[in-house]
């Protein structure tokens, strides 16, 4: 069975609204649809709960790298340096809110505090703030593990012919 099989098409008929389908997004593509948005949230666990915070973010390499700023409550997960890290999940995606199509990747992984100095600063001069803050005093950086994401498609029109490329000119 397919991914797409497994999934099938997502709602049931309604006027104006085709049908669609959901389909998974292998690693390399999922980390490269959260290149092109600078926006995602970030789960962690505060004070023993869980929390939700959106924020900005990019990309190095296959990292995922977060602004932060003291005060907030994103700096209360950064772990020591010498640790494995702390646990957290990121999310990011492009949803149509009318046509609901687009895509969503979720990753899993350890965040790190960056204590490197260049990078702060390139990081800084690339990542902006939301509202007006002092200077950007640190970075977290999220080493991807688990990376899961899923595309909604519309499906073809029942009925619908779908053109083939043969390859040999016909």
């Amino acid at each position: 069975m397919t991914d797409e099989a497994a999934y099938g098409t997502v709602d049931g008929p309604r006027e104006g609204v085709a049908p669609r389908r959901m389909t998974r997004l292998d690693r390399t593509e999922a980390l490269r649809l959260l290149g092109t948005v600078s926006l995602g949230r970030v789960v962690f666990t505060h004070d023993a709960l869980p929390a939700v915070r959106p924020v900005n973010h990019l990309m190095d390499g296959r990292d995922i790298i977060v602004r932060l700023h003291d005060g907030a409550a994103l700096t209360s997960i950064v772990a020591p340096t010498d640790t494995a890290g702390v646990v957290v999940a990121y999310e990011a995606d492009v949803i149509d809110p009318d046509t609901h199509l687009g895509w969503s990747v979720v990753v899993t992984g350890y965040a790190h505090r960056v204590t490197d100095d260049r990078d702060l600063a390139r990081y800084a001069a690339t990542l902006r703030p939301w509202v007006q803050r002092a200077a950007m005093n640190a970075a977290l950086r999220i080493r991807p593990d688990l990376v899961t994401g899923l595309r909604l498609t519309a499906e073809p029109a029942a009925g619908a012919e779908v053109a083939e490329d043969f390859g040999d000119g016909s």
